[in-house]
Formats: C-alpha cells, sequence, structure tokens
C-alpha cells in the first residue's frame, strides 16, 4: 500500500497569492506592459459605454446628426484601443505566466534535488508527480487566464462604479445594496468552495500515488492475485475524490447563477426608478441608457470572476501545495572539510596542502533512530581499516543497511561519532565526502538512455574506453558486446528490457567507474542466480582490492573472505570476527552456516 498521503497545512490565500504575484518581479516588462494594456482595455471599455449617453441624447433629445457622427468616429477610436489594449495584454500575460511557471518549475525540481533522503520515505512518488504534474498545470491555467480577467474586472467595476455615481447616486445606491448582498453570499459560498479545493487536491495526489504504485508493482499483485482487492481500494480511493471534487464543484457552480439572477433583479428595480426619474426630468433617456450598460458592465466581471472561481480555488490550493514543498528544509551541510579527487588520486585538503585519502573508518558507540526515541542502531562500535572488508549479516531490520546510510551521511547519528581517516565525518562537506563513495544497491535503478551512459554516470567524465574497462571488470562486458546495438543498447523507463541480473552487472560497472575509495555492496548480488553471481565474482574482487568495502550479504559464501563480519541482531553487534573465529564460537554465526537458523 501507498504511504499516507501529505496533507499541506493550507496557507492564508492571501498570503500565497502573494508570494505567487512575486514571482512576476523576474520579467518586469511583461508584468508593467500588460498591465498598462490591461489597463487600457478596461479605460476604454467604460469609455464605450460613456459615449452611449451623448449619442443617445444627440439622437433622441437635441437631434444634432454632425454631433452623433462625431460620438459614433470617437467610440471608433476608442473600441481600436480597447482591442488593441486586450489583444496585447492578454499576450504579454500569457507569456508572463510561462515564464513565471517555468521558473516556478525549476525551483521545484532544484529544491527536491536538495531535499534529504528522509524527505522522500515519507512522501510517495505519485504525490509528488501530483505536484509537479496537476498543480502547476492548474496553477498555469489559472496565471495565464484568470490573472488578466481578474485585473480587467477589477479596474472595470471600479471605473464603472463612479461614473456611474456621476450620472446618478440614487440608482448608484440600489446597486451597492445588492452588491452587499452579494458579498456576504459570495463570503459564504467561496469559504466553503476553497476549503473542498483543497480537499481535492489532496486527494487527487493520494490517488496518483496509488496508481503510480500498482503499476510499478503489476507482477507482484498478479503473483497474489490481489487484482479483485486493489479494484476495491481504488474504487474506495477514488470515491473519495468524488466526493470532494463534486464538494468543490458544487458551491462554485452556484455562484454564477446567484450573481446572475442578483444581476436582473438590479436591472429591473434599475429600470423601474430610471424610468421615474426620465418622467421627473431628472435625468435624461440618455443618461438612464447608459447608466443601464454601466449596470450590465458592472455585474458582468464579477460573473465571469465566480464563473472561474472554481479554477481559482484549485489554482490557490495548488499553489499552496506547491510553496509547501519549496518550505521543505533542504538538506542541510556544515561540512568544511574539503576532499579533492582527480583520476585515480584522492587527498585531504589541509591547510592548502594535499594529504592522502587512505579509507579508514570508524565507529565509535553509534546510536542512531529515524523517529525520536525509536533507536534502530545502539552503541556500534568498529573499525575498518583502509583496504579492509567488512560484512554485516543478521535478520532482517537487524540495523545492516541503516548502518551503510550514516557513513555516507544519508542520515545524522544521534549520539557518538563517525571518524573517516580520524576525521568525523560531520565536519566533512557532504559533496566531497559522497564523492569518494559508490554503493551497489539490491534494488537497481537505471536511467532512461544508453548502456553507455547509465555506465557513465558513475563518472561523466569517464571516457568510452574507461567505460567499455568498467564494464569488463564488472564482466558485463559479455552480455553487451552480444546487444544489437552494443554499448549504444537503450534502456527504457526501469531497463526492462534487461534482466534482473543483467542490470545488477550495469549497476556494478557503474560502481567500478566511479573509482571510489569506499565501496558499499547492500545486498548486491541478491538478485542474481548463482552462475550470474559467478561472473561477478572475479570483478567484484578486483574491484575491492585496495578499497575500504562494506558488505550486506543474504548468502553467507560471499563474506566468508571478509577481514571481518558483524552479525547484528536488533540494532547492535552480538558477533564479531573472521568466518574461522565465529565459526569457532559456535554462535549465532555458527547456527546460520549450519542451517538451524534462517536469515529473514
Amino acid at each position: 500500500m501507498s504511504k499516507n498521503t501529505r496533507s499541506f497545512k493550507p496557507e492564508n490565500p492571501r498570503k500565497t497569492l502573494i508570494r505567487l504575484f512575486s514571482y512576476f518581479k523576474y520579467n518586469p516588462i511583461l508584468f508593467f506592459g500588460g498591465i498598462g494594456f490591461i489597463i487600457l482595455a478596461a479605460v476604454a471599455g467604460i469609455a464605450t459605454n460613456a459615449m452611449l449617453s451623448p449619442i443617445i441624447d444627440s439622437l433622441v433629445t437635441d437631434y444634432n446628426m454632425p454631433q452623433f457622427i462625431k460620438y459614433i468616429v470617437i467610440m471608433i477610436i476608442i473600441v481600436a484601443f480597447m482591442a488593441i489594449g486586450e489583444l496585447l495584454g492578454n499576450l504579454f500575460m500569457a507569456r508572463l505566466a510561462q515564464r513565471s511557471i517555468h521558473k516556478i518549475r525549476e525551483e521545484m525540481f532544484s529544491h527536491m534535488e536538495q531535499l534529504p533522503i528522509s524527505f522522500f520515505d515519507t512522501h510517495s512518488h505519485g504525490e509528488l508527480m501530483s505536484t509537479f504534474t496537476n498543480d502547476v498545470d492548474m496553477l498555469n491555467q489559472s496565471l495565464e487566464q484568470s490573472v488578466s480577467q481578474v485585473i480587467v474586472s477589477f479596474i472595470t467595476v471600479v471605473g464603472t462604479f463612479i461614473m456611474m455615481v456621476v450620472i446618478s447616486p440614487l440608482l448608484s445606491l440600489i446597486v451597492v445594496l445588492f452588491v452587499l448582498l452579494l458579498i456576504v453570499i459570495l463570503k459564504h459560498v467561496g469559504g466553503k468552495s476553497s476549503r473542498n479545493f483543497r480537499a481535492q487536491q489532496a486527494q487527487l495526489g493520494e490517488m496518483n500515488g496509488f496508481i503510480a504504485e500498482m503499476m510499478s508493482g503489476q507482477k507482484v499483485v498478479k503473483v497474489f492475485n490481489h487484482e479483485s482487492k486493489v479494484i476495491d481500494t481504488f474504487k474506495i480511493v477514488n470515491e473519495k475524490l468524488r466526493i470532494s471534487s463534486t464538494n468543490a464543484s458544487k458551491y462554485g457552480v452556484m455562484l454564477m447563477p446567484i450573481v446572475g439572477s442578483l444581476s436582473f433583479v438590479v436591472f429591473a428595480f434599475v429600470s423601474m426608478v430610471g424610468a421615474y426619474l426620465v418622467i421627473a426630468g431628472t435625468l435624461t433617456i440618455g443618461n438612464v441608457a447608459a447608466f443601464m450598460q454601466f449596470n450590465r458592465t458592472f455585474f458582468r466581471p464579477i460573473t465571469q470572476v465566480s464563473n472561474q472561481l472554481n479554477t481559482l480555488l484549485a489554482a490557490i490550493a495548488g499553489a499552496e501545495r506547491i510553496f509547501a514543498m519549496l518550505d521543505e528544509p533542504i538538506e542541510e551541510d556544515t561540512g568544511k572539510i574539503r576532499i579533492k579527487t582527480s583520476g585515480d588520486k584522492a587527498a585531504w585538503l589541509v591547510d592548502g596542502e594535499e594529504v592522502a585519502l587512505e579509507g579508514g573508518i570508524i565507529f565509535e558507540d553509534v546510536s542512531f533512530g529515524y523517529l525520536p526515541g525509536q533507536r534502530v542502531l545502539k552503541n556500534i562500535n568498529l573499525y575498518a581499516k583502509p583496504g579492509q572488508k567488512i560484512a554485516f549479516v543478521g535478520s532482517t531490520g537487524a540495523g545492516k543497511t541503516t548502518i551503510t546510510n550514516l557513513i555516507n551521511r544519508f542520515y545524522e547519528i544521534n549520539e557518538g561519532k563517525i571518524l573517516y581517516d580520524g576525521v568525523n565525518i560531520q565536519d566533512i562537506n557532504k559533496h566531497d565526502l559522497r564523492s569518494t563513495m559508490s554503493i551497489v544497491l539490491q534494488d537497481v535503478h537505471l536511467f532512461e538512455g544508453s548502456i553507455k551512459e547509465n555506465i557513465r554516470y558513475g563518472r561523466l567524465d569517464a571516457t568510452d574506453e574507461e567505460v567499455i574497462e568498467a564494464a569488463k571488470l564488472a564482466n558485463a562486458d559479455y552480455f553487451i558486446s552480444l546487444l544489437p546495438d552494443g554499448y549504444d543498447t537503450y534502456l527504457n523507463v526501469g531497463a526492462e528490457n534487461l534482466s534482473q541480473g543483467e542490470r545488477q552487472l550495469l549497476s556494478i560497472a557503474r560502481a567500478a567507474i566511479a573509482n571510489p575509495r569506499i565501496l558499499i555492496l547492500d545486498e548486491a548480488t541478491s538478485s542474481v542466480d548463482t552462475r550470474t553471481e559467478k561472473l561477478i565474482a572475479t570483478g567484484m574482487d578486483k574491484l575491492m582490492q585496495g578499497r575500504t568495502t562494506f558488505v550486506i550479504a543474504h548468502r553467507l559464501s560471499t563474506v566468508r573472505d571478509s577481514n571481518a563480519i558483524m552479525v547484528m541482531e536488533h540494532g547492535e553487534i552480538i558477533e564479531r570476527g573472521s568466518h574461522d573465529d565465529l565459526m569457532s564460537q559456535k554462535g549465532r554465526y555458527y547456527d546460520l552456516n549450519a542451517g538451524t537458523v534462517e536469515l529473514d
């Protein structure tokens, strides 16, 4: 099952919008240019309505044809400016939206690459993908279409209201009373809609995470005949999304009919009162006609904004999730000590001088827990001299992998210290520390691309000759040469066109080309058959030669030649020594070899 879905704490929508609009500062020309053209279009639209009064009065009240033609020409010019303003304003804002989204995507990906491993342990891949796709796409759509509309609507409403007050304060008062009623309704309905849109985005992330997990685990689902079970689970997740989406849309679609109905009621009241004022001689027919048009113009932006409220609220909910991810604390690195790596050489930089790096590792009373108060490792003490091979064996959950995760500082220890050539690893720059290490994991991850590119991932400046040499070292050259395109063979996502053993061999070649001082093998041969294991044995021996190696072993036959074997249980080292020493003790390790107990 998928991990618990992230539930970002919603921020204040106003704060979210302010932060979102701050991205416009990176493109000031597009922003101010777009705003300028939008204002031009809005003002021109108001002026067009204002021209109705003199045009109608020049025909109905005074009948002055030259005056009428002059006003018509002026209106044509104003309409032309309005069209140009709308065209250029929308164009500028569309480009501004795309560049802002481009900036946000870059920040998201860059920030994600700086997050600690612990973040990805507690957030599902599908959930993060939902933020990168659904939330960003919704935000893009809103910025591209809604921002300019909101700005136009604001200017139109304010400018139109001013013109209405100039024409008739009494008629304007009627409109104000209905607007106050509308604000109360919008506040009530809009608040409920906003909460439901946040719930909708969270449920969408949960569903995407579940689908991604089921897609990657289809073989397991089918092997255990769990199709019906996962279908039922999906129905539950999908039903939650349907309910939250329905509630969000329900309140959203209510707004437009409400606004539309109120606008017609206002129009009717204004018509009756306006007719009375014309009869009383207070207003002209042209004044009433212009006011009626202003009244329609006044409510039209409100109707349009309420119609787009669904998109706006969904975009704000998406923006909250995006900013919550961007606010996640990045991996800290307080290490100041640097290591210089160049080709086959690695050296400490001490007072501007290079001191050869040897590769010794010492654990001194190290304790660690992933969660406060829950220790996974307890008072671990061990040493690995440069070039030694140290093996860890024990039941699942004993803490073997955790030890290797601490060496490269994927996690920071709670107590004790780890020394690297006598230097506390917490004082070493993380990038430099990890540049001297390579890891071969049980679960191999190869990237989409050629075999050559995947091997070179261990050291990007490696030549083609070095790539081939690394493959030969891992005994991968044999099967690669049999492929139609050899080292240029293209691997699809997950490298499904290779066997598990072949993928593991490429992973070992990738580690070899990095030329590490510390080599970590996390059950590296547990997923390969006996024949493949024998193929890589010689290559692994060459790779480990002269390097400090930590081996987590599932097959005890692979650790018999280790300098020291650590037998672990419940986060503690209960036995240690060479294979012969441990066998002579006839303890836990002896029982494992004798087959009286098994590794979990």
